[in-house]
């Protein structure tokens, strides 16, 4: 019912910027609430940015002051504004969607997209 679809992935050099995309279709009510979550290999996945209906914002530790998380309601679009890039970012990163958030997790059910590679060299 819901589908999503990421963009915007590919190679970066360290202290570079990259801004990633995420198309949403089907119902919108699932997808009020939107995120990126990223997962490196051999480690677990963790929550990047998430935004609510209310357009409230919420990001990890490790990326705040560099990363923006924004929608365009309009486009049903979500997107990943990042900067001042680090090796560290390397990972695949997520978009994710869902009618309510209580933190990191979505109440209830979650849509996945594909995922979208960001390495970052040094």
């Amino acid at each position: 019912q819901v589908q999503l679809v990421e963009s915007g992935g590919g190679s970066v050099q360290a202290g570079g910027s990259l801004r990633l995309s995420c198309a949403a279709s089907g119902d919108t009510y699932s997808t009020k609430c939107m995120g990126w979550f990223r997962q490196a290999p051999g480690k677990e996945r963790e929550g990047v940015a998430v935004i609510d209906r209310d357009g409230s914002t919420k990001y990890g530790d490790s990326v705040k002051g560099r990363f923006t998380i924004s929608k365009d309601n309009g486009k049903n679009t979500l997107y990943l504004q990042m900067n001042s890039l680090k090796p560290e970012d390397t990972a695949m990163y997520y978009c994710a969607a869902g009618s309510a958030l209580a933190g990191w997790l979505f109440v209830d059910n979650t849509y996945w997209g594909q995922g979208t590679q960001v390495p970052v060299s040094s």
